[in-house]
């Protein structure tokens, strides 16, 4: 008889706004998940920029953020990432549902992100999202061969008149 794996149990989560005081654990965790991460710089022009910055906690240990710029009726989640000892547990999926339910509260209409094509995890999860390919931006991210394209996605937050 084989033994089947089960995943672990998303944990209890927690949601608030990114402080200074997070900026290191953040930049820690991107470099860790990203072979091209950002910059605790760009982390901090971020809070400074007055973006929507959003720490995902697990108990006492902060286990995931999203940087989210918001304009007129339009959000861009520009950066979101789960550290790697905590994935595999459905905190991605808890993550997003959370930021598009944010979205929504605050009446707006378009979610939009941009995604690698070779990240196919991330794909089929803002697929199950209802997100749907809006354009293609070439040579988007930086890639250990070059420039790597970028899937543009977008998703609709407006409810549908009848």
């Amino acid at each position: 008889m084989s033994a089947v794996m089960k995943e672990p149990e998303t944990p209890a989560l927690e949601y608030r706004p990114m402080g200074e005081r997070d900026l290191e654990s953040v930049a820690t965790i991107e470099a860790a998940v990203y072979v091209f991460p950002w910059t605790l710089g760009n982390f901090r022009d971020s809070l400074l920029s007055g973006y929507q910055c959003t720490a995902c906690w697990a108990g006492r240990e902060l286990v995931g953020y999203a940087i989210i710029m918001t304009a007129l009726e339009e959000a861009h989640l520009l950066n979101i990432a789960v550290a790697d000892h905590w994935q595999r547990r459905g905190i991605g999926a808890h993550f997003l549902q959370h930021i598009v339910d944010e979205a929504r509260r605050q009446h707006l209409e378009m979610l939009f992100l941009e995604v690698r094509p070779s990240n196919v995890a991330a794909r089929r999860m803002y697929e199950r999202f209802g997100f749907r390919q809006l354009g293609l931006r070439r040579n988007y991210y930086p890639a250990p061969t070059g420039r790597e394209d970028a899937l543009f996605l977008g998703l609709n937050l407006a409810p549908q008149l009848l």
